[in-house]
């Protein structure tokens, strides 16, 4: 039996990413609060937010100081707007900040409300630049299997998962997808790491001179691979691909939507992993989730050009309602001064090791293949044979199963395509709640096993 939150948000909320057939049975996990790195039901049972909510909420829940940054920039000025000149400290202070941290020379910082937006107007900036550069064809734009960029309808198109492409007519002409660069699962036998990525640079090389070095405009990529199952690069992967596209004058954009702000120990991800972008996009930590802000870095010769171009267009033809929004800002200011002085990233770094011990550890048990992450991002593998690393059928929700005995363990973790577990939570966490957020997922897993087994589930 439904209670009435329930029931009412059955009947009222269409929810993302959800099978919606099933919510109507089983209803929403309705959560009430949070402090910390826990979350509470309207129940009062707590639960380890394990995922930072979206990969998002990096500084925990309740951030009295993230609160009182937006009640005060609320009651000095809500809302006004960027357009047609307009502007406010907020935005300008913050511009300034991002422009400082940037780890690629950057001219302007473009603000918006989502990664999903963030990753629309790099696809729009990357026309617009070839086309006042007299280069009409150069632009497509490459992207790998199981990368997630957003779901509108451009950013849709660079994702390349199935669930956002069947049955919405997607990808649209001109985005293309190259191999996931998943060393468990794509490379071939005692092919190293660094073989395996020289493989996949010689395919993207292969793609761009098939489809002709003069339509390519871009090749996106996280730093580590988040929706797609928390999967980390192979050794020499960045380098090699980037050796690729500076041959062929294709631009780098690094999707920082989920490692940027100290995910992986460092501002962001590119600076961990060796990646030379372009151009960057952000969003989600960069207020710790409390307000939806996103944007991106406009290199020095992408300005060149808007300018260039206003100055032949009469504007530039491109914004949002709440790009820059005050509120927003305000936040995200006070995230970053926090992140700097309380040293959030430095002390993420510091607690990687024992994170990724604790992740690594689970690669020994009965049911996980892999069990692999950077920072403090992981993503573990539930396989059916380990040696020959053969999986369950998908439909049997093998992966779905050991979340939601998570979640009576008292751990919110997701489950993501391919029978894979990520783990994602706020950088504050403690060394003693990430061993209760192992003990947990672990007994989820052991739960999970005798699950299998009692429904006599075989591999594929």
């Amino acid at each position: 039996m439904l209670s009435n939150l329930a029931t009412r948000d059955v009947e009222t909320l269409l929810h993302p990413y959800t099978h919606l057939s099933n919510h109507r049975r089983t209803g929403p996990l309705v959560l009430e609060r949070g402090e910390g790195v826990h979350v509470y039901d309207t129940e009062g049972r707590p639960y380890i937010e394990g995922m930072s909510g979206l990969w998002c909420t990096a500084l925990g829940y309740s951030n009295a100081e993230l609160v009182e940054a937006a009640r005060v920039q609320m009651g000095r000025l809500p809302f006004t707007h960027l357009f047609s000149g307009r502007s406010h400290d907020p935005a300008i202070e913050l511009a300034e900040t991002l422009k400082e941290l940037m780890p690629v020379p950057t001219a302007k910082i473009f603000f918006c409300s989502s990664g999903s937006e963030a990753n629309d107007t790099q696809v729009k900036l990357a026309w617009y630049y070839n086309n006042a550069l007299g280069r009409p064809q150069k632009k497509k734009i490459i992207a790998r299997r199981k990368g997630y960029h957003g779901v509108t309808i451009a950013s849709a198109s660079m994702t390349g998962l199935p669930a956002n492409h069947m049955d919405w007519d997607l990808p649209l002409p001109g985005f293309l997808h190259v191999s996931t660069p998943h060393h468990y699962r794509g490379a071939e036998p005692g092919e190293s790491e660094e073989s395996y990525s020289a493989r996949l640079a010689a395919e993207l090389e292969e793609t761009i001179l098939r489809e002709g070095p003069d339509t390519v405009a871009a090749f996106i990529a996280e730093p580590v691979m988040g929706a797609g199952g928390a999967i980390l690069p192979p050794k020499g992967y960045f380098p090699a691909i980037q050796a690729v596209l500076s041959r062929y004058d294709v631009r780098l954009i690094a999707d920082e939507v989920i490692c940027g702000f100290g995910r992986l120990g460092t501002w962001f991800g590119a600076q961990a992993l060796d990646m030379r972008p372009d151009t960057i996009s952000f969003a989600k930590a960069v207020t710790s989730g409390y307000v939806p802000l996103g944007g991106i870095s406009i290199d020095p010769a992408l300005d060149e050009v808007l300018i260039g171009q206003s100055e032949k267009l009469g504007g530039f033809g491109h914004g949002t309602t709440y790009s820059g929004h005050p509120v927003a800002c305000a936040v995200a200011i006070k995230a970053i001064e926090i992140y700097r002085r309380d040293r959030v990233i430095e002390g993420a770094a510091e607690k990687a090791p024992h994170f990724q011990r604790r992740l690594s550890a689970l690669a020994d048990h009965d049911i996980v293949g892999e069990a692999k992450g950077l920072g403090l991002i992981g993503g573990l593998e539930i396989v059916a044979d380990k040696a020959s690393r053969r999986q369950y059928e998908p439909k049997a929700g093998v992966a779905a199963r050991c979340v939601a005995f998570a979640q009576e363990e008292g751990l919110i973790v997701r489950f993501l395509a391919g029978d894979r577990v990520a783990v994602c939570p706020p950088l504050i966490i403690t060394p003693d709640e990430i061993d209760s957020l192992f003990d947990r997922l672990t007994r989820a897993l052991d739960r999970t096993r005798d699950w299998i087994r009692s429904e006599g589930l075989k591999p594929v």
